[in-house]
């Protein structure tokens, strides 16, 4: 199968925060299955298209939600032209031809889904495809990488320690102020003060989390609201549109934020 579709062709913008690439690098070589864990927002998923660029790997993401099967994941049989036919899913893709599957937001699956990727996860590094009767053995360079924010975790929404235990983690949180203007300033394509006053704003909001607020406002958030600012809307209507309106229904969180805005800008 042709790969090139889930190549990257072009450098996905990346600023480290720490030694976290080289750390990759060396799970990489190993192909150990690795988790990474941080809020939303905060880069795990640019982070894994620029080491799958960097290291020159296809990768295919799946995001996943709870309605996915484990058919979604591995294949199922189709009807078509020519009959009943298998069709092998983005799992079995990678497994079979040797990419990054990258599984985003992998605690939001059923976990009886997820359990097949167990035998991946181990020194055997195989998929059985049981409505097939086929063991699909791991291409060498295939990888497992999956992600979750552990501020959402609930008994019913976590990895089981079966899983758990079965990968190497890398742990991300927001970049530091310098750092996340300069990320800011770049993919929003706005200067680096306004880039910092967004940030500032982000840094407040993120001291009220389990205080009203469930999360900050995300690096994501920041750029779109810098997108939003370079194209001509006010500072503050851009604000509150990609900044602080989704993060919160509650009135009088609302209203602090708002304040929050308006002393900003």
């Amino acid at each position: 199968m042709d790969l090139t579709p889930y190549r990257l062709t072009a450098e996905p913008y990346y600023r480290p925060t720490g030694h976290e690439i080289a750390l990759y690098e060396h799970a990489y070589a190993h192909r150990l299955p690795l988790v990474l864990k941080g809020p939303t927002g905060c880069g795990k998923t640019r982070f894994v298209e620029y080491m799958a660029w960097r290291l020159g790997k296809p990768l295919i993401t799946l995001a996943c939600n709870e309605d996915m099967t484990a058919a979604d994941l591995v294949g199922r049989y189709l009807l078509d032209a020519e009959g009943t036919r298998w069709h092998d899913g983005p799992l079995t893709t990678a497994v079979r031809h040797g990419a990054i599957c990258y599984l985003d937001e992998v605690v939001e699956a059923r976990q009886d889904t997820t359990v097949v990727i167990h035998p991946l996860t181990d020194s055997r590094r195989i998929l059985p495809l049981d409505k097939k009767g086929e063991i699909v053995a791991a291409h060498p360079d295939f990888q497992l990488v999956v992600s979750y924010n552990p501020g959402y975790q609930s008994h019913s929404k976590s990895l089981k320690q079966s899983t758990r235990q079965r990968f190497a983690a890398l742990e991300f949180d927001y970049p530091a102020a310098e750092a996340e203007a300069d990320i800011v300033a770049h993919e929003a394509g706005i200067d680096r003060a306004l880039a910092m006053r967004l940030v500032d704003i982000a840094h407040q909001s993120r001291r009220l989390r389990e205080r009203g607020l469930d999360e900050g406002i995300s690096t994501r958030m920041l750029i779109y609201a810098g997108v939003l600012i370079r194209d001509g809307l006010p500072p503050i209507d851009s604000c509150r549109m990609a900044m602080t309106a989704p993060i919160t229904d509650d009135p009088d969180m609302q209203r602090a934020l708002g304040a929050l805005l308006e002393s900003a800008f």
